[in-house]
């Protein structure tokens, strides 16, 4: 097997954090005396990325994954572990690393406000050292793919948030990072851009090899671009696989949404359902109901031939309940 692309080894990080009780007294003692305590925003975590792969990489608030992206990014140091990406150990910040690697913050902005984005595009090609043919190039086909030939010329501050998220992106691809690190990239942002920005960065991805890590809050944008998650909580790795398996093995059942008609039914409070099936919902006259993977096409096809039935879907559960069942469940461990 190839060497992978981001090697991480028992990696650790540890903040020493001051702190003191409330009140008059307490803050003035503190100016001679201080209290410290520890904080292990990540412990012991362990995984391997292959070129080319877009790896989900999930936990709640706090859970340590910005932490975990700013040691791999360089921006931190470690307190203990082994962190090698693109074959470079990240915080020591040499040039070559820095410039096959790329961060995006969807809180965070690389932009300078006051003047157009192509303007900021420029200078940080001269940063990059971006040959001016090659720049050229690669901001006008990011340009067409982005849809932005109505922004550029505007100043920063004047544009909206779905337009400033696409100025990120091209600030952060300008240059061809063979690692993109994406930390919330669609924070705030409508459906429509939403889709549009996934759509993006998985052909970004599909044509250049890029190796990818997203996190997100938003399960759609790892449901749809990353076939494998990692995920951590309280700083520890709790699972590494397939997104898909770890909602079947947590989620073995499928979601029917039953509507029937009501005046056939004879206004029968409850439709008389298959004993194998457990009503969940009710929404007017539909009914979601939760049945076995294996018997939802049986149960759905009797339902249809013995009730008036006036549609009926087949659904997954929603992969969010899948997730927070599992931050719930802060100590089960699926690796």
């Amino acid at each position: 097997m190839a060497e992978p692309q981001i090697l991480v080894h028992k990696l650790s990080k540890t903040y020493r954090v001051s702190q003191r009780d409330a009140g008059l007294r307490a803050s003035i003692g503190s100016l001679w005396r201080r209290s410290y305590h520890n904080v292990e925003a990540v412990r012991d975590v362990t995984f391997t990325i292959q070129a080319g792969e877009m790896i989900g990489f999930l936990g709640p608030t706090g859970a340590g994954k910005t932490t975990t992206l700013k040691i791999l990014a360089g921006l931190l140091y470690p307190t203990t572990g082994e962190v090698r990406v693109a074959g470079f150990v990240p915080w020591q910040r040499k040039p070559d690393y820095l410039r096959r690697i790329s961060m995006v913050l969807g809180n965070k902005s690389q932009m300078l406000w006051d003047i157009p984005p192509r303007d900021s595009f420029r200078v940080l090609g001269e940063i990059y050292r971006v040959p001016p043919f090659e720049l050229n190039h690669t901001l006008d086909e990011l340009f067409d793919l982005l849809d932005m030939a109505a922004v550029l010329a505007k100043p920063v501050r004047t544009l909206s948030l779905g337009e400033r998220m696409k100025c990120e992106l091209v600030a952060a691809l300008l240059y061809r990072p063979v690692v993109l690190f994406l930390d919330e990239p669609t924070l705030g942002l409508d459906i429509s851009i939403q889709r549009r920005l996934r759509r993006f960065i998985g052909d970004y991805n599909a044509r250049t090899g890029a190796t990818v890590i997203l996190t997100s809050h938003y399960m759609g944008d790892v449901e749809v671009l990353c076939p494998r998650v990692i995920m951590i909580n309280h700083g520890q790795l709790i699972y590494d696989g397939s997104l898909h398996a770890l909602a079947n093995r947590l989620a073995p059942y499928k979601l029917l949404r039953v509507t029937i008609d009501d005046e056939q039914a004879g206004g029968h409070d409850v439709p008389v359902f298959p004993r194998e099936v457990e009503i969940v919902g009710q929404e007017q006259t539909t009914w979601i109901l939760s049945v076995r993977q294996a018997e939802a096409p049986a149960i759905a096809a009797h339902i249809l031939n013995t009730l008036p039935v006036v549609d009926v879907a087949i659904e997954d559960p929603a992969i969010e309940t899948i997730i927070d069942t599992i931050y719930q469940g802060a100590s089960l461990h699926l690796t």
